[in-house]
């Protein structure tokens, strides 16, 4: 019984996933508020009744899209500003960091950049609030910096909410260079540079900052 009890779950999660996976692909040319979950169930080959075994709504699921491609971050965010190494080391370490990100899970980062500021109110909530737990752990991994003696927790949350900003802002830079009639190593090299400069702003401000 167990064992089938098994297969019927790893079913389940398989099939969630494809629904998962079929909204991606559909997304990449609209929005998430014009999306039916019939064109999702067609896209997986199940019938449209199935869809509700595993969300209750298209905001449903996009909610788990936003977990998908967030949720798994956090580590990552929190070494683009960890205490190892030098500003221009810690600097150069993040936007590598994000630009693989972007290699690896380009859709995943479209969707957020569109349905951040989108139609869809759970979604858009949902996606502030991991924002709003990466600024968390970013004021954590920055209160460990000497740098940071002297600040309050209300001028480190500001900072962290800067350091998320601005890795948002270097994947879609990533992202629009990727997608670009001339995307080439040297845009790569360009959004780079762009970024590493965005970087060495806050940083430099953040050294002066209570001067």
């Amino acid at each position: 019984m167990s064992h089938t009890l098994g297969i019927r779950q790893a079913q389940k999660q398989k099939t969630r996933q494809a629904l998962l996976d079929a909204a991606l692909g559909l997304l990449e040319e609209q929005s998430l508020s014009s999306l039916g979950l019939r064109e999702v169930t067609r896209a997986v080959g199940v019938a449209p009744t199935a869809f509700y075994r595993h969300f209750r709504s298209t905001a449903d699921l996009g909610v788990a899209l936003v977990d998908e491609a967030l949720g798994s971050l956090h580590p990552m965010v929190r070494t683009t500003v960890s205490s190892a190494g030098d500003s221009d080391e810690r600097i150069a370490r993040a936007i590598e960091l994000i630009a693989r990100h972007v290699d690896a899970f380009p859709a995943h980062v479209r969707f957020i950049a569109r349905e951040r500021h989108g139609g869809v109110q759970p979604v858009r909530k949902a996606i502030r609030a991991q924002l709003a737990r990466f600024a968390e752990e970013v004021k954590a991994e920055l209160a460990k910096d000497p740098e940071a003696e002297g600040w309050n927790d209300e001028d480190l949350l500001m900072l962290a909410h800067l350091y998320v900003d601005q890795m948002l802002i270097t994947a879609s830079l990533f992202l629009e260079g990727q997608e670009s009639p001339d995307a080439s190593e040297e845009e790569r090299e360009r959004v780079t540079r762009l970024a590493a400069r965005q970087l060495r702003l806050i940083s430099i401000g953040r050294r002066h900052w209570h001067d």
